[in-house]
């Protein structure tokens, strides 16, 4: 009797270029600790410029240029009331991210 050779699945096409770029980019704006503070910052929910710059210990200018390059990711989005613009994260995605994150540095070492 025969033995048939185990099937090998085809190898997967790595993931495209334009898409590894997009999540180096993404991981290269999370990778600044002023930005973690402030994700961590928004991760309990809605917070005005004034908010935030008192929480991360920073001038409302920086938070402000801060976030404007975490919006052009779409990490943040804004909304206006009257002169104060309150921002949230984008989604629940940037949520786990940061938490899986924390997970990650959290855990013991092997």
């Amino acid at each position: 009797m025969q033995m048939s050779a185990p099937t090998v699945a085809a190898p997967t096409a790595l993931t495209d270029s334009a898409t590894v770029q997009a999540l180096a980019d993404t991981f290269r704006i999370l990778g600044d600790p002023t930005r973690v503070r402030i994700v961590d910052a928004l991760v309990q929910g809605e917070r005005c410029v004034h908010e935030i710059a008192g929480l991360v210990g920073i001038s409302e200018s920086a938070v402000s240029h801060q976030l404007r390059l975490m919006r052009g990711m779409r990490l943040v989005r804004g909304r206006r009331a009257g002169r104060c613009v309150y921002y949230t994260l984008d989604d629940q995605h940037i949520v786990d991210l940061f938490q899986q994150g924390l997970r990650h540095v959290s855990e013991e070492r092997r």
